[in-house]
């Protein structure tokens, strides 16, 4: 015990490995896909947030928390990607200490972020839905805005925690981190010291992040579906019932791996290296890429407001052209 005291850091980068079983044939082609993710995902939040903030009709409740969502899938993906794109594409394997800390600080706040917004948006289409007389009493503009505020602050508490402990352990190698980011566990299983306490905590406020927003979720989306089903008209019903199981997908591949590695991690239980990353990239940028297409471009003002623009400017630049 004694020893374990006496240890310090004594290492100053880590290296990123990403997908140890890769050929380094494939790098580029990795780095071109890690590359068009990330492109994708900006572009499509870049899209839905520029709309928002040029069309003041779409300044409500819901749209305000799609606006939070996409800014937080922008923040994610930045905070993620481009460092493994270098890596494949550069090969780039280093990452300084304190980087590698601040890229997994980024990364578990706007994934904590992300559970929260889920959460408040589960809980405005169940007020929508069950309460429609008192719904615009009960949600307003500046309550929207308050709340994603709120939830912005909030994920940083536990966050902000589990990055202080851990910050604080001694790392002396190795200094390998098996993972295309830095991320919690990644981090711990370089620690010098014993890591029974802090597997823990860092379950138990993984859990709490995770586990709270979920229960709202399945909460609000039961009570959606109880009251669907008594709509009489069956148009009605289907649209509904047909948002609710794309929005529930989503809800499925965010929450159920992120859950399930972190049991796995706490009894024990190793998966394969290379699967246990890919499911890692399936859960954290599947939702980011997929958002903007289900809760955004699918919404028929956003589908009008977005021809709009696109036919404005095709006009506008037929117009130059024959002037010209």
């Amino acid at each position: 015990m004694s020893e374990e005291k006496n240890l310090t850091t004594t290492i100053t980068e880590f290296i990123l490995v990403g997908f140890p079983g890769l050929h380094p044939n494939y790098h580029k082609l990795m780095g071109f896909v890690l590359c068009l993710l990330y492109v994708s995902i900006v572009a499509a939040n870049t899209t839905y947030v520029v709309i928002f903030s040029l069309k003041p009709s779409l300044h409500k409740p819901m749209y305000i928390i799609l606006v939070s969502l996409a800014l937080s899938d922008i923040g994610f993906s930045t905070a993620a990607l481009p460092k493994i794109i270098a890596r494949y594409w550069f090969d780039d394997k280093v990452i300084a200490f304190h980087a590698c800390f601040m890229q997994r600080l980024f990364i578990h706040s706007f994934g904590s972020l992300n559970s929260f917004i889920m959460m408040i948006m589960a809980i405005d289409r169940y007020l929508a839905i069950c309460f429609p007389l008192r719904y615009p009493v009960l949600v307003k503009n500046r309550t929207m805005v308050i709340v994603n505020c709120w939830a912005w602050v909030f994920s940083l508490v536990p966050t902000g925690v589990s990055f202080i402990y851990l910050y604080m352990l001694p790392y002396c190698g190795p200094n390998i981190i098996y993972q295309c980011y830095c991320d919690q566990n990644s981090i711990l299983k370089l620690a010098c010291a014993g890591q029974s306490w802090p597997t823990l905590i860092g379950f138990c406020l993984a859990m709490l992040v995770l586990l709270i927003p979920l229960a709202f979720i399945v909460y609000s989306y039961l009570h959606i579906i109880v009251s669907v089903a008594k709509l009489k008209s069956s148009t009605g019903r289907w649209k509904t019932f047909s948002t609710c199981s794309t929005q529930m997908c989503i809800i499925t591949i965010y929450y159920l791996p992120r859950c399930t590695v972190y049991a796995l991690n706490l009894v024990g239980i190793s998966m394969n290296i290379n699967l246990h990353i890919g499911v890692a990239l399936i859960y954290s940028l599947l939702p980011p890429l997929v958002n903007p297409l289900i809760y955004c471009f699918r919404t028929k003002e956003i589908q009008e407001t977005l021809v709009r623009l696109i036919g404005f400017k095709w006009v506008g630049k037929r117009s130059v052209a024959a002037v010209s």
